[in-house]
């Protein structure tokens, strides 16, 4: 499973960001972005918190029972359980948040 800091790091590329880019928008020197995804450093959680929020993510606490059920949610695409498939589907719950839809 990708861990947290795996996760920062692909989030940065997904967005093109480089190192220095990131550094500006968090507001954190770019050797402690290096240095945290080198993970030659446990980065405070302020830190994750503030790159976490310049790529456009937030973090969410989920209690452990969940985890997989959510995990598989999300997998999924945001479809509900049972939903049918095709161009009659209606919307997962990640489309409509994301305002995707027809037209």
């Amino acid at each position: 499973m990708i861990n947290l800091i795996q996760q920062l790091v692909l989030a940065r590329e997904t967005k093109k960001y480089s190192q220095t880019t990131l550094a500006e928008e968090s507001g954190l020197s770019r050797m402690t972005i290096v240095r945290t995804e080198l993970e030659q450093i446990d980065p405070r959680l302020s830190t994750i918190l503030l790159m976490a929020r310049s790529l456009g993510l937030d973090l969410v606490l989920v209690p452990k029972e969940l985890k997989q059920s959510l995990e598989q949610f999300i997998q999924s695409g945001g479809k509900y359980v049972g939903q049918a498939p095709g161009v009659d589907a209606p919307l997962s719950i990640i489309d409509t948040l994301l305002g995707k839809g027809p037209g």
